[in-house]
């Protein structure tokens, strides 16, 4: 099994929001399609900007914490290195039928 941590953004340099998963392709359409009621569906925070993937839930929790604590300038130093131009990342999970996102 492995952990993932994780920034969403609503829009380019938008809210962000950082998380941990070990199930990300499952966490990813839960955020785009607000299955859940909370930060990231009332500030439509939905869009899988980085991640990182770790071999334990220890390593991942250790990052998520280490990401929440840092400025924002830097949290977005962070996604401009791995994802220059905001893609949507999760979209690699839906590849025949789209993000949730494309779907409405």
């Amino acid at each position: 099994m492995v952990f993932c941590t994780y920034l969403l953004a609503s829009r380019r340099n938008g809210t962000l929001y950082v998380g941990m998963t070990d199930d990300l392709a499952r966490r990813m359409w839960e955020h785009q399609t607000g299955a859940f009621p909370g930060f990231t569906r009332k500030y439509s925070v939905r869009t899988l900007v980085w991640f990182e993937v770790h071999q334990t839930r220890e390593a991942a929790f250790t990052r998520e914490r280490q990401i929440k604590k840092w400025n924002r300038r830097w949290k977005l130093d962070l996604i401009e290195a791995a994802n220059p131009e905001w893609n949507d990342l999760a979209a690699e999970f839906w590849p025949e039928s789209g993000s949730p996102l494309s779907r409405g």
